[in-house]
This record gives C-alpha cells, structure tokens and sequence, in this order.
C-alpha cells in the first residue's frame, strides 16, 4: 500500500500576511477565521498554515527557522503556456512578492521563474507549454 500526500504545511510568523497573500494574491480558497491554523484549498492539493508560535507551544519545543528565502522547499504552480509564466510573474512581483528569478526559457524545454512570498518560501511559476 503507498502513501497519499494529505498537504503540504509552511510554519509561518505572521498568519494574517501570509492568509492574505496566499488567498487575496494567489486566489487560493480557505475558510480561515483566525484560528491558529488555515487551510487552502486547490485543485487537487492542500497547503496547510500553523503558526511557529502556537506550534512550538501545541509540541512543547522549540524549532529553527530560515533566514532570508527559504531554500529547502518550494510550491510550484505550473501554467498551461510560456506567456502564462511572464504574465503570472509580473502580476505576484506587483502584488509585492520578491523576485528571486525572472522568467527564462531552461535547457530541458520548460519556462520558469521564482518569486518569494512576504516570508521567503519560494514559489516556482513555470510551464512546459509553449
């Protein structure tokens, strides 16, 4: 029997921002009222919220955090053309995400860009169409 992936989770400083990004920014849908977690909702993925504080208080420890953008994971969002990627970029970069790679064409036939959220998780924008 294999697994099935439930959500992928960020632990985030400030739930507020980061609701507002992912949901008012990105357009993904949650029900979130203020509670110490969110969930979004996507076509056919979740991504999760919880507060390091209120996590570290709900285990008892206390965990480390990167600095700066988050290098060890990374969402990516996949767009049907290669017009897609540069529109979607220009309008995150707008909306106040950083950028961390302008859109460029890569050697394996895909178009692909970073931009980072108000905390530094990297989103990947990118398309395989042309």
């Amino acid at each position: 029997m294999g697994i099935r992936i439930d959500a992928i989770g960020l632990f985030v400083n400030d739930m507020g921002i980061m609701v507002k990004f992912y949901r008012d920014v990105l357009g993904m849908k949650t029900n979130w009222n203020g509670e110490p977690n969110a969930e979004f909702f996507t076509e056919g993925t979740k991504l999760i919220m919880y507060g390091r504080k209120d996590f570290e208080s709900m285990t008892s420890q206390t965990f480390n955090y990167p600095i700066g953008y988050n290098g060890t994971m990374e969402i990516a969002i996949d767009y049907p053309n290669f017009s897609d990627v540069d529109k979607e970029y220009n309008r995150l970069i707008a909306a106040g995400a950083a950028s961390v790679l302008e859109p460029t064409e890569e050697p394996w036939g895909q178009r692909t860009s970073y931009v980072a959220d108000p905390e530094g998780n990297l989103l990947e924008i990118a398309s395989f169409g042309k």
